[in-house]
């Protein structure tokens, strides 16, 4: 290339295409790097895909901040005001309400590809960002003032920075040797899209049993997802069911406050890893995401570290390309592995800790249920993991 960007980013899913309009709107040249199609246009009475985030309020405070929360229609959101949680027997729970802390809601629930679509309805709008589909990265370089990256297509790019938001497989960490440590937990989440016979909810509840967790995410209208985790074999044999006995199995075993099933509308599962980055910055490169870090989903809270990863870097970039310093230099990408690092690792702690004691020994699962009354009595704490699940 003639001219060097100022960045270049690997993967434009949700936490990559965050990034590029964070930057590209403070008007730094950004080139993001897709490997598939760009995203295509959800009717609003189109069916609901599997695949749903819960968006917490900081992260809907990053999708206002880059123009991107007003092209997700309110027709594909779903805001819920309390979280529940409870053990097997539902004798120890906790609850948790929005009002406590003087909000509306914690967050919405949103599909993948209308979160996605919505960022790149706004990348359209700013000049400064180029997007490059149906190609992906082969060579990365780095050099002392600019990195370069070769794509399959055979064009090599140019930048001051490249951040790697390709996922769980990141080819960017793999050609930065960048290693990480990988757990197997040996569950696999079947997730069920449903029509509740109730209408819409504004609660989401999990509980907690030896095999894993079950939860239920409230869609618009009579919808809603249910996550139900176990071992590979008992989570295939479930997913191979006809909808009527599945529809069956999960009214046995969900609690009857689901409110009953008219029908399911999709299925599909996937196994339960956690994935660890060694480090998360190198020479010119930076990982953020599921690049960085997969953590158990039981907390539901992998997209939303995402976003605060996408937050925290642009955040400094743009600090630097402002002070007329360099964006892709030691300053900021050390700074932004310091912010970011420590709380992710608090988080892969914070899982850990949930998933050993609810599927442990019957005494340690007495002594988590046990916990989750005793913390349904201790306002001061309940605040705090109140603020904590509005990510503030």
């Amino acid at each position: 290339m003639d001219e060097t960007l100022d960045v270049i980013i690997a993967g434009g899913g949700m936490v990559g295409a965050a990034v590029a309009a964070a930057l590209g709107q403070a008007g730094l040249s950004v080139a993001l790097v897709e490997g598939g199609d760009p995203p295509a246009a959800v009717a609003d009475d189109a069916p609901f895909d599997l695949r749903v985030s819960s968006l917490n309020l900081a992260s809907r405070q990053l999708l206002e901040a880059v123009g991107a929360w007003d092209f997700i229609s309110a027709a594909r959101r779903c805001p819920f005001r309390h979280i529940e949680a409870s053990d097997e027997e539902e004798r120890h729970h906790i609850h948790f309400s929005a009002a406590e802390l003087g909000v509306d809601n914690f967050g919405h629930f949103v599909e993948n590809r209308v979160i996605r679509r919505a960022l790149w309805q706004r990348l359209a709008e700013l000049p400064t960002v180029t997007t490059l589909c149906r190609t992906g990265p082969v060579a990365w370089v780095p050099g002392g003032h600019r990195s370069l990256l070769e794509l399959d297509s055979g064009r090599m790019l140019a930048a001051r920075l490249v951040v790697g938001a390709d996922g769980a497989g990141s080819r960017i960490r793999e050609l930065a040797g960048i290693e990480t440590r990988d757990q197997d937990y040996h569950q696999r989440a079947l997730i069920v899209n449903v029509e509740t016979r109730l209408p819409q909810q504004d609660v989401s509840w999990q509980r907690f049993t030896p095999a894993g967790p079950q939860a239920m995410l409230p869609l618009p209208g009579h919808h809603a997802s249910l996550v139900w985790y176990d071992s590979p074999e008992a989570t295939l044999a479930r997913e191979a069911l006809d909808d009527d006995a599945l529809r069956q199995a999960i009214e046995a075993a969900f609690p009857s406050r689901l409110g009953g099933i008219e029908g399911i509308t999709g299925r599909g599962s996937f196994p339960i890893r956690r994935r660890h980055a060694e480090r998360y910055v190198r020479q010119r490169l930076a990982l953020v995401g599921d690049a960085a870090h997969v953590i158990h989903p039981l907390a539901g809270q992998g997209l939303n570290l995402g976003l605060q990863d996408a937050e925290a870097l642009s955040r400094r970039v743009i600090a630097a390309f402002q002070a007329g310093d360099d964006p892709g230099g030691r300053q900021p990408l050390a700074g932004y592995a310091r912010e970011r690092r420590p709380q992710t690792l608090a988080m892969i702690a914070a899982m850990e800790t949930f998933h050993h004691v609810f599927t442990g020994a019957a005494p340690l699962r007495h002594a988590g249920g046990a916990g989750l009354s005793v913390a349904e009595r201790l306002a001061g704490a309940k605040r705090q993991v109140m603020r904590h699940a509005l990510g503030l």
